[in-house]
């Protein structure tokens, strides 16, 4: 029965959770306590082990608990060890599920730039300030304009982020449109594209500003429900019969990194120029993944 099912995966779930928090809490305590810098870093690989075990209970539960069947296809290399960029399109909650079971422990902890509520998610919040995940305001226009100061703040987190990524292997994740795809926020916005909202470029300009000479690679991921795009109960219940992933490696735009995006207008057009190609070929990834057979 579904509903037995999603009981029962909440329950593990929830179990897990708090299996794995505890003393994720606890090493970030200690790492927070220590003395010297060295010894900090030392408890970096307790913290994202902990995580990714974490990570790998949920998707042992998709392998037992579901019939969701995952097709992949693309040219990436993966590495462990590497320094990425990934990007991808935003649909659900489930699509942080896919892409935790695509690549956990094939390359780097995925870290997400999060809404700053977020924080207040019991446990999980603080997990992911443990875990160094960047908390950002994401203000709207109206706000910045009442109050300038702060556009400077997001990009204050960046760059704070990102000081602490140099020293590790990353994966900086970012869902580019800033917000989950909806028919209605499709129409709204007027977008040129089938099946995605326009993409907002600051956030990768800022993350290639900021690490773009010390990154391996971009992961361009296109993420598809040929049977509708499914809530996390859908999921948990058993709902979501496929789920097609293409994986694009590209490389870091040389002529991209560095610039300012903020106050160079030349610039942030030739960025957005860049992001939009990139986001066409999305467009059409994602058709062909819909429309497949």
């Amino acid at each position: 029965m579904p509903l037995l099912r999603f009981v029962l995966v909440l329950l593990v779930i929830s179990a897990s959770t708090v299996l794995h928090v505890v003393p994720l809490l606890l090493v970030a305590l200690l790492k927070g306590l220590l003395p010297l810098p060295r010894l900090r870093v030392a408890c970096n690989p307790l913290l994202t082990g902990l995580a990714e075990s974490w990570i790998g209970v949920n998707n042992w539960l998709w392998d037992v608990c579901t019939d969701t069947r995952l097709v992949v296809d693309g040219d990436a290399t993966l590495r462990k060890d590497g320094h990425y960029l990934v990007l991808a399109n935003h649909q659900s909650w489930v699509d942080i599920l896919v892409l935790q079971k695509v690549f956990n422990r094939r390359i780097p902890l995925l870290r997400f730039f999060l809404k700053r509520q977020l924080f207040w998610v019991p446990l999980l919040g603080l997990a992911w300030w443990a875990l160094d995940f960047p908390f950002m305001g994401r203000y709207t226009p109206k706000q910045i304009a009442r109050n300038p100061a702060l556009a400077g703040r997001d990009i204050a987190a960046t760059r704070r982020a990102c000081a602490k990524f140099r020293a590790i292997p990353v994966a900086v994740m970012n869902f580019v449109e800033g917000t989950r795809f909806t028919a209605a926020k499709h129409a709204s916005q007027g977008s040129p594209y089938r099946h995605l909202l326009k993409p907002k470029s600051g956030g990768v300009a800022f993350v290639l500003d900021a690490m773009g000479e010390g990154l391996h690679a971009i992961l361009d991921v296109t993420i598809a429900y040929p049977a509708g795009i499914p809530a996390l109960p859908d999921l948990m219940a058993g709902r979501v019969p496929e789920v097609r992933v293409r994986i694009r490696q590209r490389p870091i735009p040389a002529d991209l990194v560095g610039g300012d995006y903020q106050n160079d207008r030349a610039f942030r057009v030739r960025f957005q120029q860049w992001m939009n190609g990139v986001w066409r070929e999305k467009d059409d990834d994602l058709d062909a993944l819909l429309k497949a057979k």
